[in-house]
């Protein structure tokens, strides 16, 4: 039988050969996989992230991409893993996750250290300054909403307080307060129990209670790197009181937090999903604006669609699905909402809008999308209805205008997706869901909520 003689010199298919060895083999069209020795994702930052939901997102990423024998096991340091697989070839896939704290997931994209920086608080003027050679760290590209959670105060469950004021979770953690007896409680010295300074946990704690009241940490709290240990602590301790996330709850009470006007509220999931609930708070991914690593994009795209949201479910923090709520009509509610409220249900999300900004945030422009997917899946036509909210005003109209348009806002955005609110309500500064005396309460009053009946 005769061959087909080669076309190029013996030693130029040899080259050639070699050069295609050693070329990524892939897991599908998109997913290269580089030699063993260099992980496909590095991620850094938040312990609420890193310590169990980051692991299985990429555990559900790898599953999704094909690959196999997919195990954890830990890494070099405390609170820092590696999940392993394998391609059906039997190629070795890495992907590194540390979680030290939010801050030093920032450090480690300006290093070059990491791919992906996991946050359980916004970026911070000075990193995104410091990182803006990445590209713009806010942009919708960079920044990615993965989960909402909720900061819960908790006890232990033998302390007979209930609820608590932001006011006084601040003057607690400050030092101010150092008798139960002060507000009600049993007798007893306070105990304070607190996450570490690199922990997204301790600073969004720190920016929703501590800092809008001018207080700082008390000297004399206990501080953890690990969620975990702190909620053991707390659970053990009578006289103990720490804040912590959602899923770390455990053992221990969570108290129900008023803030200003608002009604107390229990962290539960549908106050959290609407981030109604005072003390609830985005988790983050970011980016370099510009990332060119397939498996960055991968990981937010699995991680933003329903399996990666059915995983954040399953970890214990609130997936961004779209829901209904049945809302139970109350009183005091003004009439036309509680009219609503005895006709119709609210969809387990609210728009809300850059700081400053009639545009609304990029959590609200991937939600536009959600509650669009939402929408078109029900088997029958339903009306939405849009409530706009806003904060305290001198002028009552101005504030039931403003809220009006900030609703306005939102029902042209839902027309670019095909759908057409029938109904556009403004209440003004009705319903305060956080205290109009400081500008993150008033951010977080300016919102809109979509009702379906």
């Amino acid at each position: 039988m005769s061959r087909t003689p080669s076309l190029l010199p013996r030693g130029r298919c040899r080259a050639l050969l070699l050069a295609i060895l050693a070329l990524p083999i892939s897991v599908s069209a998109s997913l290269p996989v580089p030699p063993e020795d260099v992980p496909v994702l590095r991620i850094q930052g938040s312990n609420t992230i890193g310590a169990q939901l980051g692991p299985a997102l990429v555990q559900g990423l790898f599953e999704q991409a094909g690959l196999q024998q997919i195990r954890l096991e830990p890494g070099t340091l405390e609170n820092e893993q590696r999940v392993l697989a394998r391609t059906p070839g039997g190629r070795q896939v890495v992907a590194q996750i540390a979680a030290h704290g939010s801050g030093t997931g920032f450090s480690a994209l300006l290093d070059g250290s990491a791919d992906l920086a996991a946050a359980s608080r916004p970026i911070k003027d000075a990193e995104a300054h410091r990182l803006q050679a990445l590209g713009n760290m806010r942009s919708p590209a960079a920044e990615q909403v993965i989960a909402i959670d909720g900061l819960a105060v908790i006890l232990h469950p033998d302390n007979p307080l209930d609820t608590l004021s932001v006011t006084q979770v601040a003057r607690l953690f400050a030092g101010e307060i150092s008798d139960w007896a002060v507000l009600g409680g049993r007798p007893g010295a306070v105990h304070l129990y607190a996450r570490d300074d690199n922990s997204g946990t301790y600073d969004t704690f720190s920016e929703l209670v501590l800092a809008p009241r001018g207080r700082k940490l008390s000297l004399q709290t206990q501080r953890f790197e690990s969620s975990d240990r702190l909620s053991e602590a707390v659970s053990s301790d009578p006289q103990g009181i720490g804040f912590i996330g959602l899923p770390y709850v455990r053992q221990a009470k969570a108290v129900a937090i008023v803030s200003g006007d608002s009604l107390p509220m229990q962290p539960s999931s549908s106050l959290i999903a609407t981030e109604d609930y005072p003390l609830s708070r985005r988790l983050f991914f970011y980016a370099p604006e510009q990332s060119d690593s397939p498996w960055v994009h991968a990981l937010i795209d699995f991680t933003q669609g329903p399996q990666g949201q059915a995983i954040v479910e399953r970890n214990g923090f609130i997936a961004q699905t779209v829901r209904p709520i049945q809302v139970p009509v109350e009183t005091d509610m003004p009439p036309r909402y509680r009219q609503l409220a005895g006709q119709a249900q609210r969809l387990s999300v609210n728009f809300r809008f850059q700081e400053g900004s009639a545009n609304l945030d990029n959590k609200a422009r991937r939600d536009l999308q959600r509650v669009a997917s939402y929408l078109k899946r029900q088997s029958t036509q339903r009306q939405i209805i849009l409530v706009g909210f806003g904060d305290l005003k001198n002028d009552p109209q101005r504030a039931e205008l403003l809220s009006r348009l900030r609703a306005m806002a939102v029902r042209r955005e839902l027309a670019r997706h095909d759908l057409h609110p029938q109904e556009i309500i403004g209440l003004g500064d009705e319903l305060p869901v956080a205290t109009n005396s400081e500008t993150q309460g008033r951010q977080r009053n300016r919102r809109v909520e979509v009702w379906v009946r």
